[in-house]
Order: structure tokens, then sequence, then C-alpha cells
């Protein structure tokens, strides 16, 4: 059992950026953690996937560029550096753990932060 925590998530106008962090309950050497949005009145998407050793990672083309994973040392935490904010990235961000590489199916969930960009 993986417990994740998402912070960082605020109110920011277009142009800017927010660092997303998602901490977990223990470490979590064997997950790959991704990063998913889900705007209003549409279905959750993929953002990012970095894996449990930090050396690889993937990217939805909506994040390519703009939005960089990265996890720490300790393999506790995640983040999700995102630049060049725009309107149409405001939704709720949430962090997720699975195993394998890429994964399959993610088998922990944290609750999600909010983001939004004002035009």
């Amino acid at each position: 059992q993986v417990n994740l925590v998402e912070s960082g998530g605020g109110s920011v106008q277009a142009g800017g950026s927010l660092r997303l962090s998602c901490e977990a309950s223990r470490t979590f050497p064997d997950f790959a953690i991704g990063w998913f949005r889900q705007a209003p009145h549409k279905e959750r998407e993929f953002l990012a996937v970095i894996r449990w050793d930090g050396r690889a990672t993937r990217y939805a083309p909506s994040a390519q560029g703009r939005f960089s994973i990265s996890r720490n040392n300790a393999l506790t935490t995640a983040y999700l550096q995102m630049n060049s904010l725009q309107p149409e990235d405001t939704g709720v961000y949430f962090c997720a753990a699975g195993t394998g590489w890429p994964p399959i199916h993610y088998d922990w969930w944290g609750r999600g932060t909010q983001v939004t960009v004002s035009s």
C-alpha cells in the first residue's frame, strides 16, 4: 500500500509556472510515478511518467517541452515542473504509482491538486 499526496497547485496567470509535488507514505523504489490531469467536463489524461530509477521518462504531446517530471534521490517524492502554463492546462492534477515500465495500469492514486490558469 502506498499513500500519495499531491501539493503545489494553485492559481497562476497564463505564461506562469508551477511545481507540483507528489509525496509518498513510503519509498517506492519499484514503482513508476505518473502525473495525470482532469480538466472540467473532460476525461483524465496522461501527462508524464518517470521510471523507478529516474533514468527514463515519457511525456504526452501536450506536456512535451513544457513539463518536466523528476523524483528525489530518496525515492519518496516526485515532481512535475510546469512552465508556460495556458488556460487549457486548468484542471485537477493527480499522481499515481504503478509497476512495470511503462506501467500498464496504476495501482495507487493521490486525491489531486487543483491548478487554475487565467488568461
